[in-house]
């Protein structure tokens, strides 16, 4: 077998990634999520240095795919929406991150 032909295996998990978590702020928000039961707005916009507006479009393309429930209530009179992963997000960022690590292991040999 060929440097070349171990390279393409190798890499391989990297054309099939979910381009949905690999864009970065989404893959932020994904992070912080997956460490918590839920997380409120502004404290995901206070971690991620992210705007309202764009955290805001990231949540929708993340809702949209199933990974991130939005839950939105009001606690006196105040509006607060609460964010959490759903099992098929917690599911894909394990994916996500099994295939960065297999692809960084195998460039670190």
């Amino acid at each position: 077998m060929t440097k070349n032909e171990i390279d393409k295996e190798n890499l391989q998990p990297l054309a099939e990634i979910d381009r949905v978590i690999h864009e970065p702020a989404r893959l932020l928000i994904l992070a912080y999520l997956s460490v918590v039961e839920s997380a409120d707005f502004l404290f995901l916009m206070n971690q991620t240095h992210l705007t309202r507006g764009n955290l805001s479009a990231h949540l929708s393309k993340l809702e949209a795919t199933g990974y991130v429930e939005i839950k939105k209530e009001f606690v006196e009179k105040i509006p607060r929406t609460l964010l959490s992963l759903t099992e098929e997000g917690r599911k894909a960022f394990q994916e996500y991150r099994r295939s960065m690590r297999q692809v960084l292991d195998s460039l670190a040999e």
